[in-house]
């Protein structure tokens, strides 16, 4: 049976990221660049003031003689006219600087006089001045491909003008729930029926993950219904099934896949919880199918699903973030099977500490509510002791972190 790192290897080296698409800046964040972009301007456009202020060409002198205004300059106007030694022009922060001023004093820093001002402090060449091209100049790279689109990369692109950009797009994924014992969302669950929880956990994740969910609903426990719900989802970038996938009467999953054209990477991995997981394709879509249980159908999604969607998606990174962290209290030993226990995470003196979840079967959901990290306890490793440094793979930040 696979290891987890070797599955998940098998995962990566399978999925490649989807096309890429060009869209507008606005409808770029969060995804990833395909192409670099390269400045087909300077920016600023031209020297600009810093500040609120008085601008005028620089001597040594200046500091001696009241200075006349003759001009005011606000953001948004320009002056053609040159401004002639020993004169000043009041200028507004972002104003371009009229021709031969050179330098910025603060309001705050002159004495107004009637119609004149006089400069209070020393005041060096070039002060409070910004620089045609400082940040950006023509046929610079202003960011590369692979680079993660957030606020500040989109506020940049936006400041040098570039309208649309090549992303790899958001992957459109399929859900879909298999079993007779399942029932929607609404549906009194009499007779041993179970609500349909797995289906919101994952629409709900692959929103967080940037991702655009389809929900394919509930197919019953037989090979009809359950390829003709499959053929469906073969539409989407992804497909995840959740139950069906282990050994029993009624798991017809991978035999309904496999008469549509599956290739089978894996089927069972040496974790805990989540060893029947199922992982393949068909035509290159991947296709996952996840254990029914909900805790393992969560554990799952963290370990295999997510990295393959950051695949998908373009990112670079993409193997789950890992934190060092000092454990709350003791944790037994592994057994035969890599264990993954859900967890708290919370400032302790100034580092991370790690408190596992008191709910850690793979059929109950209490176990998920407010985790923030999965702890890999390895196969046959000792006891680990309360104050214990670990390693745990990190799904969220805790609340007021960053």
């Amino acid at each position: 049976m696979l290891t987890y790192d070797e599955a998940l290897q098998i995962v990566l080296e399978t999925v490649t990221p989807r096309p890429p698409v060009l869209v507008p800046l606005a409808s770029a964040s969060g995804r990833v660049l395909a192409a670099a972009v390269i400045s087909s301007r300077n920016l600023p456009t031209r020297d600009n003031s810093a500040m609120d202020g008085y601008a005028f060409a620089w001597n040594e002198q200046i500091a001696e003689h009241p200075l006349p205004v003759i001009d005011f300059v606000a953001a948004g106007h320009a002056r053609q006219l040159a401004v002639p030694v020993g004169n000043a022009v009041k200028i507004m922060t972002g104003a371009p600087l009229p021709p031969d001023c050179d330098t910025v004093v603060p309001i705050e820093d002159i004495e107004e006089l009637d119609g004149s001002i006089r400069l209070k402090t020393t005041t060096q060449q070039g002060d409070n001045v910004r620089y045609c091209g400082e940040e950006l100049r023509c046929g610079e790279l202003i960011l590369d491909a692979g680079t993660s689109l957030f606020a500040g990369e989109i506020g940049l692109l936006a400041a040098a003008g570039i309208e649309s950009v090549q992303v790899y797009p958001a992957p459109r994924v399929a859900i879909l729930s298999t079993g007779d014992e399942l029932v929607e969302l609404g549906t009194p669950p009499v007779d041993g029926k179970i609500i349909n929880s797995n289906a919101y956990l994952l629409a709900s994740r692959l929103h967080e993950a940037g991702c655009e969910p389809i929900l394919l609903g509930i197919a019953r426990d037989t090979p009809e219904e359950l390829e003709s719900a499959l053929k469906k989802g073969l539409k989407a970038d992804l497909l995840l099934t959740t139950g069906g996938v282990s050994v029993g009467d009624c798991d017809h999953v991978q035999e309904s896949l496999i008469k549509l054209g599956f290739t089978r990477k894996f089927w069972k991995v040496a974790i805990k919880p989540g060893k029947p997981v199922l992982f393949g394709t068909i035509n290159d879509q991947p296709v996952f199918g996840l254990p029914g249980n909900p805790a393992a159908t969560a554990a799952t999604f963290e370990l295999f699903v997510l990295p393959a969607l950051r695949r998908l998606a373009g990112f670079p990174s993409t193997r789950p973030p890992r934190l060092r962290v000092t454990l709350t209290e003791a944790i037994k030993g592994g057994g035969k099977r890599q264990r993954f226990l859900w967890g708290r995470l919370e400032i302790c003196n100034g580092s991370f500490c790690f408190t596992s979840a008191h709910y850690q079967g793979s059929g109950q959901n209490r176990s998920l509510q407010g985790a923030q990290a999965l702890l890999p306890i390895a196969e046959h490793s000792p006891d680990l002791a309360a104050g214990s440094e670990v390693e745990i793979l990190l799904l969220r930040m805790p609340p007021g972190q960053p």
